[in-house]
């Protein structure tokens, strides 16, 4: 028994066993749709308000607005609604009309601008405002200590430490931040990979950001890797998720899934954990399972 945020975190390690060829890999999806609000950015969302108010930067009656591409946004929404807080997200229009139900039916305002650059820009003029306070997912903390805090352990305990490659998309990059800071204590021989898109690739949830957005808390060092995949290997991964494993997630979960494989096929052995970010339920007004 509890509120609702006591089971933010504590998701499952399921292993991919079908779409995997190298029987001397095992590989294992970090199911993070089984978070109250369906995405890895519970985990943000509730650690970035609950540590602001807790500084004493928010408080009743504070107005919040951030920029997101969707799945940060649901989450804030939540969590702003459980601690009485009004809050304002930012989105491209570009966002599935379910991202936006979904927010609005937690209580959130909601503003859709051309793109998520212009979002960003939008919810900065505004949090510079009387009244208005901006979390800044792309330049907080307390983001990536979210998961320094509990993804990351959660990963070491459940993989009895064996874990030998850690694979995460990059949007914000809060998850393969706080991730890589805490298994790299653990053991500095695991490999950070990250994923993101091709050039002429547009994957929601991984960016391939200009140098002008790119977010003030990644650090290329603590990355051992970066790995390209196209739109087309993440939808059709995706898809390959949901019929061949059961796995019904978006479009960066394929993409996380597509790098996650071809590391595989690299390896004489290992155990690779990558990051599901969300549910594929929020994809279903779009193409990806069409």
């Amino acid at each position: 028994m509890g509120n609702i945020i006591d089971f933010v975190g504590n998701t499952p390690l399921v292993e991919i066993q079908k779409l995997n060829p190298n029987p001397a890999v095992k590989i294992f999806a970090k199911l993070e749709g089984n978070n109250p609000g369906g995405s890895v950015k519970d985990r943000a969302a509730l650690n970035m308000i609950r540590s602001a108010i807790e500084r004493g930067d928010i408080k009743k009656g504070t107005k919040l607005i951030e920029a997101t591409s969707g799945n940060t946004g649901i989450a804030l929404a939540m969590i702003a609604g459980i601690y009485e807080l009004e809050i304002e997200l930012v989105m491209p229009s570009s966002s599935t009309r379910e991202r936006t139900l979904t927010m609005e039916a937690y209580g959130a305002k909601v503003t859709l601008l051309e793109s998520i650059e212009i979002c960003r820009d939008y919810a900065d003029e505004k949090g510079a405002t009387e009244g208005y306070f901006i979390l800044d997912q792309f330049a907080n903390p307390d983001n990536y200590l979210a998961h320094y805090k509990t993804t990351g352990p959660e990963i070491w305990k459940d993989t009895n430490g064996q874990i030998t490659h850690f694979v995460s998309s990059m949007g914000t990059t809060g998850s393969i931040m706080g991730n890589s800071m805490f298994l790299k204590e653990q053991n500095p021989e695991i490999q950070i990979v990250g994923c993101q898109p091709t050039e002429e690739s547009a994957i929601p949830g991984i960016r391939r950001w200009p140098e002008a957005y790119l977010p003030r808390i990644f650090d290329p060092s603590r990355v051992d890797r970066v790995m390209d995949v196209s739109q087309q290997e993440a939808t059709e991964m995706a898809r390959k998720l949901a019929k061949t494993e059961g796995v019904f997630a978006g479009m960066s979960s394929g993409g996380a899934m597509a790098c996650a494989l071809k590391l595989a096929a690299e390896l004489e052995s290992g155990l690779i954990v990558f990051i599901a970010c969300d549910r594929g339920d929020r994809y279903l007004s779009s193409d990806l399972f069409g």
